[in-house]
């Protein structure tokens, strides 16, 4: 059974901002991957309700913690609002596949271009702002554990 708030192991202990964005969209990419080998529409529309829980909060705590922290320090200034843009059309994308039942073509073609998205916008991150974050004298601990703790407090008003 699949729920919202699934953990992995590796991500109880505290860990930096970027270690904790990788853990979080590593099981993202988890997520995608068992959407892809399901064929059962009940453990599809389980596994979009995740992916789209998962990633609300992903892009909340990004767009509230890191791309704030991120901006003050990056030498490039465009790399923020890219990523802001990318997670506007992603947060399109999962309001259009919320609360609709799997069925028919339209259904797997949103899933499969979130999961583009997400790639893209992934892939973004962590060739081009992640490194950056790590040389630009952020204390990336102490931002860690702030991307958790709102994490947390967004989970647990979802509940």
């Amino acid at each position: 059974m699949h729920t919202a708030t699934r953990t992995p192991p590796h991500a109880t202990a505290a860990k930096d901002a970027i270690a904790l964005l990788k853990a979080d969209q590593e099981a993202v990419g988890h997520l995608f991957a068992e959407y892809e080998r399901t064929h059962s529409p009940s453990n599809k529309q389980a596994l979009v309700a995740e992916l789209c829980t998962a990633l609300t909060l992903q892009a909340q705590i990004e767009e509230e913690i890191l791309y704030p922290a991120a901006q003050a320090v990056l030498p490039d200034p465009r790399l923020v609002p890219v990523a802001r843009v990318q997670l506007a059309g992603i947060r399109h994308l999962v309001a259009q596949l919320e609360g609709i039942a799997p069925g028919g073509e339209w259904y797997d073609a949103r899933v499969k271009v979130l999961s583009d998205c997400v790639k893209h916008h992934v892939k973004g991150e962590q060739a081009e702002m992640f490194p950056k974050l790590r040389s630009g004298g952020l204390d990336l601990a102490a931002l860690g554990v702030r991307l958790a703790a709102r994490k947390a407090a967004l989970l647990a008003a979802r509940r």
